[in-house]
């Protein structure tokens, strides 16, 4: 007899939740099961097919007859955990043609529909309205794609309100270009349509700006409000330098510009009320990013992004502790001398280089 090598355990008093992470199955087990598969997690063959409780964490699945060869992951047990626990959407039934896949979704969304959407973010003190998206120098996509670069060294000159308020529509703004490109498929409430997809059309993923340097605005943090092109006040700059915010990464201090992308969980959760949506939020905050990157670069900046966040800092500063509302990613922007690394690590790597 053996252990199933996809469980994990959630203390949950009295008793404790089991939970199969591949299968997407939990159990609830009181203190007599609870001490009885400690046994047997310290010595499987301690199995007694007498005892009604081995037999049902058999017949659970938490225990298994054979055992499965172990997987090559060569990374974390979280990750591991993650990876697998996201993995095929637990549905009881699987639509074998188009036709019963429309009638299953459609289903699904009415019932989802039948519970009010999570309302939008708060605006909290005067809206700042941004200019209507400019004109974009004449460059063309390939253009912008080729000149995307991530640069480290940025001369913090100032950024116009105009560019602010083009890279902010065009990438999280709800497109009025596009207001009238609906159907009846499309629900009451999620009509809004953005230049980069979004998972079931839900417009998950928000943004906070950081502004460091932009002529006409108060250095701060500002949360931005798509539906009216918008700002409002977040909080001032910290006085510490910014780079604490990104695990150390010191080159934002000299950024005029930056984008915290979060992700509003519950309004995921509501149409999707399954694990594997966590991995729609990152997919989106992937296209958003890119998109504000093609933008800045149209309009002749440099852009550097990170994943590295010291998530306890930056949710402190964006009021996000334990709240359904995460901040994701980071990406920035301003004029560089187009150099990848930061003068300070060339000048470690040059002295690395010169002879004993």
């Amino acid at each position: 007899m053996h252990i199933n090598p996809y469980l994990f355990i959630l203390p949950r008093s009295p008793g404790q939740i089991v939970w199969n992470y591949k299968q997407h199955q939990q159990f609830e087990l009181d203190l007599e099961y609870s001490v009885r598969l400690a046994q047997l997690v310290n010595n499987p063959n301690n199995f007694d097919s007498s005892n009604p409780i081995d037999i049902n964490l058999l017949n659970s699945g938490l225990l298994i007859e054979t055992a499965e060869p172990p997987l090559s992951w060569g990374w974390d047990e979280l990750s591991r955990i993650f990876h697998i626990g996201t993995q095929n959407i637990p549905c009881g039934h699987v639509p074998q043609d188009i036709e019963e896949w429309s009638r299953h979704y459609l289903e699904h969304c009415t019932q989802v529909l039948d519970s009010p959407a999570p309302a939008p973010a708060a605006i909290h003190g005067p809206l700042i309205d941004l200019p209507a998206v400019g004109e974009l120098p004449e460059v063309t996509l390939r253009d912008s794609l080729m000149q995307r670069k991530t640069c480290r060294s940025f001369t913090g000159e100032a950024l116009s309100l105009n560019d602010l308020g083009t890279l902010l529509y065009l990438s999280l703004g709800y497109l009025q270009e596009r207001e009238d490109d609906t159907d009846e498929t499309i629900a009451e409430g999620l009509t809004a349509r953005r230049s980069s997809p979004s998972g079931g059309g839900l417009n998950a993923c928000e943004g906070f700006v950081l502004v460091q340097n932009v002529d006409g605005l108060e250095p701060g943090l500002y949360r931005y409000h798509p539906a009216h092109h918008a700002l409002s006040p977040i909080h001032p700059l910290p006085e510490e330098p910014l780079g604490l915010l990104l695990c150390g990464q010191h080159f934002i201090n000299n950024l005029p510009l930056g984008l915290f992308i979060s992700a509003r969980f519950d309004r995921l959760w509501w149409k999707y009320p399954h694990s594997r949506a966590y991995r729609m939020a990152y997919v989106e905050a992937g296209h958003i990013a890119q998109t504000f990157q093609l933008v800045a670069t149209g309009l002749g900046l440099k852009t550097w992004l990170t994943g590295a966040l010291t998530d306890d800092r930056v949710e402190a500063l964006l009021g996000l502790q334990n709240n359904p509302e995460q901040a994701l990613f980071f990406v920035g922007c301003g004029h560089s001398d187009g150099q990848a690394m930061c003068e300070e690590m060339r000048a470690l790597l040059a002295s690395q280089e010169q002879p004993a």
